[in-house]
């Protein structure tokens, strides 16, 4: 990736660069112009403007649409709306049944597209504030349209080929066919209650399987750390994760390219080992998750008792609840970890039945700012804002002006940083808050009274501003206020959180390198990565801890008190 973003020479080179000047030729854009930061932030927001209405309009038009072998009708509005900016945003919160609401149209043409461009934009993102550590007394941070190109061509493109060939191997449908419908084995006889409050007993004797192209849609969906499934139980699905193989494949994939965009920093900013210690930090904090989430969910449920002739015996083997026999406990803590770390928001698992201190795990992870690897490019530039908070501090430490790479951090910088900071808690505990004001909008929608169901609104609102897109499931999401209010912290955790990121990448670009000095802090050693940890969680978690204190944590501490819910 140094090699693709720094136009060196790659040996994919002879298949994409003729498809990068044809994109160029056909849409005029000079690749030799670079822009400045204020101009990189203005191209991209048009660029997602455009991009989210025009899903908005075809979301809104599908039914008369091709490729809708089920005749599904338009979304909704407020739902069209809220996954069209949750697309745009690299969140892909789906607050709809994907198989019963959007056409193979929807899914390929729309969401399989965001897919792609907003991983493309996030990386171009982060290529833009490397570039800004990198150069000196520059103005310019590089061209939006050649980093988002070079992004989408010779990474996600070849990569995703790939990657659904193997999906594919492993049993993951891809098929443009109208759904199946399978007879019973055995009928099912169910009670329905209409609008008017009657009740009728019906018999269902078949079964509707989708269908789909599934495997292409999933291999973007994991390597761009998108996370909307083509089906509603997302990578517990069969079709959509069959084998255990897949089940890694999935993971790996969703920590690769975060992962080597950390040493992709190290070998732009000709500083590696600068690129390691912040993979470190990464690293650290990805194990601490996955050790805490395992040890909760392989505990016995206090609650739940077996009782054989008057002795009453713990359950045994862990917290199966919501989880895939196919994976079971230690697979289903590990992906988890994996795509709330990483920004993903896929699940093989349902984080709403972990145990209290499990489903704390992929909560924090997102409250942290989702830099622990986090989404393609955001997770980068999201912890180089904490390195910069890092260095800042550690200059006050030894009463020097604080340093990063031969450049001094000064007010403004710091400034910048904070204000991207403040504004992920802001949106978080602020639509929290207001949800939890109006019972008539947000309480009406959630499934547990007491701290589950407040874990339920912020897990939604921080998911939502982190652009991760797993869910506490038991919320019903789609009403008109969640849909809107979901779209909003979704633009703010995004775009907002961009501009004082880029205003720090141009910053730094102007300055002059500064000769190290015997009170430069070293940013490649173990010393710097444990600090840059400790900022990471001071600011981070300290920040949510009252809340997380009301409700994850209380509910644990009530479980084992006896008490439910």
């Amino acid at each position: 990736m140094a090699r693709v973003f720094e136009h060196e020479h790659t040996w994919a080179d002879v298949i994409f660069r003729p498809l990068e000047r044809l994109v160029y030729r056909l849409t005029g854009i000079d690749e030799t112009r670079e822009m400045a930061w204020t101009e990189y932030a203005v191209v991209m927001l048009l660029f997602s403007l455009v991009s989210m209405l025009a899903t908005y309009a075809i979301e809104r038009l599908q039914q008369w649409l091709p490729l809708n072998p089920q005749h599904l009708a338009a979304v909704a509005p407020d739902l069209a709306l809220n996954t069209a900016a949750s697309f745009t945003t690299n969140t892909n919160w789906q607050s709809y049944v994907p198989e019963t609401t959007m056409s193979y149209l929807t899914q390929m043409l729309t969401l399989a597209y965001h897919n792609f461009f907003s991983a493309a934009v996030g990386m171009a993102l982060a290529v833009a504030l490397i570039r800004g550590i990198s150069r000196r007394e520059s103005k310019t941070l590089g061209n939006f349209w050649v980093d988002a190109t070079r992004a989408s061509l010779w990474v996600l493109l070849p990569g995703c080929l790939i990657y659904s060939l193997l999906l594919v191997s492993q049993g993951v449908v891809q098929n443009f066919r109208p759904y199946d419908q399978a007879k019973l084995v055995q009928a099912q006889t169910t009670t329905v209650t209409g609008s008017d409050g009657k009740t009728t007993t019906q018999t269902v004797t078949t079964q509707s399987i989708a269908q789909g192209p599934v495997a292409s849609q999933e291999a973007i969906k994991m390597l761009g750390t998108n996370g909307g499934g083509f089906f509603n139980t997302n990578s517990a699905h069969p079709f959509e994760n069959p084998t255990p193989f897949s089940n890694l494949m999935q993971m790996f994939s969703i920590f690769l390219i975060p992962a080597g965009l950390t040493v992709t920093l190290g070998r732009m900013t000709r500083a590696p080992k600068h690129g390691w210690a912040v993979f470190a930090a990464m690293a650290a904090l990805f194990f601490v998750g996955v050790f805490v989430a395992y040890y909760a969910e392989a505990q016995t449920n206090p609650l739940l008792h077996l009782v054989d002739q008057h002795v009453s015996t713990a359950q045994a083997g862990g917290n199966m609840e919501g989880k895939e026999v196919r994976f079971g406990i230690a697979n289903s803590a590990l992906f988890a970890t994996v795509t709330t770390d990483a920004s993903c928001g896929a699940v093989n698992a349902m984080h709403d039945s972990f145990m209290p201190l499990g489903g704390l795990v992929p909560m924090v992870n997102i409250m942290l700012g989702e830099v622990i690897f986090g989404g393609v490019g955001a997770g980068l530039y999201g912890m180089l804002i904490f390195v910069v908070l890092a260095v800042f501090i550690a200059g006050l430490m030894v009463g020097r002006t604080p340093e990063y790479l031969g450049k001094k951090i000064e007010s403004y910088d710091v400034k910048m940083a904070m204000l991207y900071v403040l504004i992920f808690p802001l949106s978080i505990l602020g639509f929290s808050a207001v949800s939890l004001m109006m019972p008539q909008l947000g309480l009406s929608s959630i499934t547990n009274p007491g701290p589950h169901g407040l874990s339920q609104i912020l897990y939604a609102y921080t998911s939502a501003t982190g652009n991760n897109g797993s869910g506490f499931a038991g919320i019903n999401a789609n009403t008109h206020w969640y849909n809107l209010s979901l779209a909003a912290a979704m633009l703010i955790g995004r775009f907002l959180m961009i501009v004082p990121m880029l205003a720090i990448a141009g910053s730094l670009a102007k300055k002059k390198l500064v000769p190290p000095s015997p009170g430069t802090f070293p940013v490649h050693t173990p010393l710097f990565t444990v600090l840059l940890v400790g900022v990471v969680l001071i600011v981070g978690a300290l920040t949510f801890f009252p809340a997380i204190s009301l409700g994850p944590i209380l509910e644990h501490l009530m479980m084992h008190a006896g008490k439910s819910f």
